[in-house]
């Protein structure tokens, strides 16, 4: 599959999702001096009454998947401003699953039960001291998203198949680092580490059918915090 294919927003994509995601075998970081936190990586349908296509290289159709992504308010005092997948620290005794049922409630709006959980990707452990778990979710084609003022700038819907592009992934070496810096480009600009990271282990796995690991990949310093 290349960044010229169609991905519809539809049931054969659900099932491509979930039967590659139960085939894979994720990977658990186990440091129980870290803090746990869950991030939702949910698939639903492009908004076409949004700009998304003006920040996408590729054209836009009305039946195309797309993910939930966000722009952090500007208000808050780590990350202000940027790219974000729906996700936040877990609650004492809270499953992964549950905390991002929980954070896609809360920041965008959108409640989902538990049956439209797809599967998980790595985790991954963040430079700022958590262990990030990625659920994937089906949101399906038509949903309707509220960003949370007090945490979400804006909700953006972008379309699978910017993340095929063949740019993407943009690896930033390091001097005296063995591990690249993992950035994914979207429109003309990029998302960093850690979000790019499990967006492209996402387009790996779940979309290409690669088993393909993303925990070493490094952070850019403003991400640390």
């Amino acid at each position: 599959m290349t960044s010229g294919c169609r991905l519809k927003c539809d049931d054969r994509l659900r099932r491509q999702i979930q039967c590659r995601l139960q085939a894979f075998a994720h990977r658990n970081h186990d440091q129980h001096r870290l803090r746990q936190a869950a991030v939702a990586i949910t698939v639903v349908g492009v908004d076409q009454s949004s700009y998304e296509a003006e920040i996408s290289a590729c054209r836009v159709h009305a039946t195309d998947a797309a993910i939930i992504l966000t722009r952090r308010s500007a208000l808050l005092k780590h990350h202000a401003g940027q790219w974000a997948l729906p996700g936040g620290r877990s609650e004492p005794d809270e499953t992964p699953e549950e905390t991002a049922l929980r954070e896609l409630q809360e920041e965008v709006g959108l409640s989902l039960t538990r049956d439209r959980i797809l599967g998980r990707l790595d985790d991954f452990t963040t430079r700022s001291g958590f262990i990030m778990t990625p659920i994937v979710f089906w949101g399906g084609p038509e949903v309707d998203l509220q960003p949370d003022p007090g945490e979400v700038r804006s909700i953006h819907r972008i379309p699978i198949r910017e993340f095929l592009r063949p740019d993407a992934p943009i690896l930033e070496e390091q001097p005296a680092h063995p591990h690249p810096i993992l950035y994914m480009p979207v429109g003309n600009s990029w998302i960093a580490s850690p979000t790019a990271a499990l967006l492209y282990q996402f387009r790996e796995v779940a979309i290409l059918g690669n088993p393909t690991r993303v925990a070493h990949f490094d952070q850019p310093r403003f991400a640390w915090r």
